[in-house]
Order: C-alpha cells, then structure tokens, then sequence
C-alpha cells in the first residue's frame, strides 16, 4: 500500500490530491479533512450516496426543529407583548395606595415625593372600588375608577387618546361615566343614556344598611382592546366617586415611568421613601396569574419543541453507525498507518459536529427570516388558503405578532448543538475501536 503516515493516505482514501511537501505548521488536520469529506460523501458510491442522503436528512431535520422553536416562541413574544401593552393603556406602570380603601393622607407631600424619582414620568390621584351597574334588569359587576381629567393622561395611554374627545365631559357634581365598550354593549346603553350606580357602601337606616344608589348619565365609551377592562372598567371624575363612596379623597396614586422593565425596582425605591402604611405595588405584580401562565406556557412549549430538536439531533447516531460500518476498510488503513484511535474518533465527530453546525445555521436562518417577516408572510398566505387565521370577530388580536429576543434564540443555537454533539460520541467511539485485522480480514 505504499509508505508513509495517515497524513499522506487521506489523499489515497478521500480521493483528495496531495503534495509532496505534506508538512508544515499550518497544514489542516487530516481528522478534518477526512470529516468534512465523509459528510459530503464525495465521488459517491451507491452506498456513500445513501450515507449522503441520511446526512441530509439529519440537517433537514435539524434546521426545521431549530426554526419551529424560533418561530413559535417569537410569536408567543409577540403575544405577550401584545397583551401586555393592551394591558398598559389601561393600567399604569405603579400603583400607590392606602390598604382599607381609605383616602391618602398628606396627598400633596406623597405626590412630590414621588414625581422627585428621576425614573417617573407622571403621578395621578384616582379613587378605586367596586360597584354595580344597573340598566333595567340587567346588571353587571364594576370596577370604578375616579379620576383627575387632567392628570390622568400622563399616566395612561388610554386616558391619552382621550383627552381630547370623551376626558373633558367628567365634570365634577355632573355624575357622568365612561363606560368599556364591551359594558355599555351587554347593558344596552349609549351616550346619554342613565345607569344606576348601586354603591357596597350603605347608609345604615332603621330598617338596616341600606346600598347608596346613584343615577349616572354615559358621556362616553371607550375600547381599550383588553376585554377585561372593556368589559367591567368604568371611570367617574374623583370628586364625584368620592362623593359616592364616602371618602374623604383620592385612595391611590397612578404613576408612569420611563422604562415599564423596571417597574418592580422603581416600586421598590419609591416604597422605601413613602410613608410606611402605604402600599406600592408594580403592573407586574396586578397580573401575576397572568404573566405566570404565559411563562409556563412558554416553558413548556421549549420544551416539546427542544425534543423534536432532540429527535432530529440523535437522527445523526444512525448515520453515523451506517458511516462507521462502510468506513471499516478506511478505518483499518488508518489504523495500521498509525492514526490512533482518538484520531479515528475525532474523524466521526467533525462529520457529525459538521451536520449540526450546518443544520442548526440553516435553522436559524429561517427561522429568523420567518419571525422577522411574520407580518407579511401570515397574510400572503392567508390570502393564497384563502383563509382567516385570526379572524377579527372571534380574536381581539387580530394579527400575528413576533418578537425575536436574543434570550431565546442563543439558547435554541446552544442546545441544538450540544444535542449534535453529543449524539456524535457513542458512533465516534465505535470507529475507534475498530480492529484492523478483523476488518481487513475480507478485503
């Protein structure tokens, strides 16, 4: 067969030409070279062919388990985001209030400590209970929130858009109310139209405690596009709800700041500086449940979608194992050139690192281009099915969102190539312990 070491037998089995001059510092390890051309099985044979399909397989398999998981937790960001910027236009970053539902004392010294945070934007006072509302019949639980006009736009982007339209008609001694869309419609009521407010806190009579009853007349709706709020918030000027509920004066204070991220950390400081008995708590924490379930379900969902990753990762033992046992002739020369075993094993773990690597490039690729192009491939292909994947009647979102975070995709990339990694070691260690004799026994 010809002297010389491993080196100068990969041209002989990998059909690759060499130079005399085979040495040198910088000259590529043969366990490479012999990797990468047993992945692309070169110069195929009707076998290497099919070992060259398998490997292709595997990539495959790979790629489209790293762009599902990419794409389906992109669109559950999406979702959340979207839900919870929904959320927010209601509700405000902080909320500062007097446990018991009773008014705030010293409110103009508990505002001024709080506008003083660099971090908040906007403070305003509100008055919070529940109460009922009745029209005829029919009557539905409610969330009450007396509010400032003026002040409450800079805490909410709801109270932002409006300002200019329905926000200027609460005024004080008039009773009037903005209901949620979704409110007004299961009671049947418009602009103009009087509901009657059916207050918890009664007036006690001799014949008991009676509930405080009040007429309001609709100046307004609103849509917020978050069915909770829609469906149960309705919002009266704050003298007028203090009025209604007894109490002396705003029960808490609404505050925007600038970055929503650091809502809990602001709480935090702004609960160190107020007085003790009072409560801050942070939009993360009004939703806990919420924001609960939805990391659960992301959770899980990586999960699931890690073990299709997992399934197209192992495909690579099988292919493997079937390279090893064509290789048994290729393994043997090697060996009796002197190659040592870890070299052997080295060999099958660049050809299956080679597979992941490229699979799992691939999958990011498209998983990316899909999650970044999401907005407008959903709709061509609604548009070719000729189908509603959301349709707007049933769903409050009626769009597909995506929101590609780095927090997922470099772990998806890790763990798709620590899975081909590994799945490389058993077959590699098979190569290794090869016996020459036995394998050239039939040659």
């Amino acid at each position: 067969g010809g002297g010389g070491g491993p080196r100068e037998a990969v041209g002989r089995l990998s059909g690759m030409p060499q130079s005399p001059k085979a040495s040198g510092p910088m000259q590529t390890p043969y366990e490479l070279i012999l990797g990468w051309r047993y992945t692309r099985a070169g110069r195929a044979t009707r076998r290497n062919g099919f070992i060259s399909f398998i490997s292709g397989v595997s990539m495959l398999g790979i790629a489209l388990g790293v762009a599902a998981l990419i794409i389906v937790l992109s669109v559950m960001n999406g979702f959340q985001k979207e839900v919870r910027d929904r959320m927010l236009g209601v509700l405000s970053h902080i909320e500062v209030f007097e446990p018991g539902g009773q008014a705030i004392p010293n409110l103009d010294a508990t505002l001024a400590t709080i506008k003083s945070n660099p971090e908040v934007l906007g403070a305003a006072p509100f008055v919070g209970a529940q109460a009922l509302l009745a029209r005829g019949e029919d009557m539905k639980g409610t969330l009450v929130r007396g509010i400032d006009p003026a002040l409450e736009p800079s805490v909410t982007d709801l109270a932002a858009d409006l300002s200019k339209t329905v926000l200027p008609r609460l005024v004080p001694g008039a009773f009037g109310v903005i209901l949620g869309g979704e409110l007004a419609r299961s009671l049947g009521v418009g602009v103009g139209d009087v509901v009657t407010l059916i207050a918890p806190s009664g007036q006690v009579t001799p014949a008991g405690v009676v509930p405080r009853i009040r007429q309001m007349t609709v100046v307004g709706t609103f849509d917020s596009g978050h069915f909770e709020y829609d469906s149960a918030l309705a919002l009266l000027h704050q003298d007028d709800a203090a009025r209604i509920f007894r109490v002396e004066g705003p029960t808490g204070v609404r505050v925007k700041i600038k970055n929503l991220h650091e809502a809990r950390e602001v709480a935090i400081a702004l609960a160190a500086e107020l007085d003790t008995g009072l409560l801050v708590r942070d939009w993360t924490r009004q939703n806990r449940t919420w924001f609960a379930a939805v990391q659960l379900e992301k959770r899980m969902m990586f999960i699931i979608l890690t073990l299709i990753v997992a399934v197209a990762a192992f495909n690579l033992v099988s292919t493997l194992v079937m390279t090893v046992t064509d290789k048994r002739a290729d393994i043997a020369i090697l060996r009796t050139l002197g190659a040592s075993p870890r070299s052997i094993m080295g060999i099958f773990m660049v050809q299956g690192a080679m597979v992941g690597i490229i699979g799992t490039g691939a999958g990011l690729l498209l998983g990316l281009g899909v999650a970044f192009n999401i907005d407008t491939l959903v709709p061509a292909l609604e548009r070719l099915l000729g189908a509603s994947f959301l349709p707007q009647d049933v769903y409050l979102i009626s769009r597909m969102p995506s929101d590609p975070q780095q927090g997922d995709i470099v772990p998806v990339g890790l763990i798709s190539l620590v899975l081909a990694f590994v799945a490389t070691i058993y077959p590699s260690w098979r190569a290794s312990r090869v016996n020459p004799a036995e394998a050239l026994r039939y040659e």
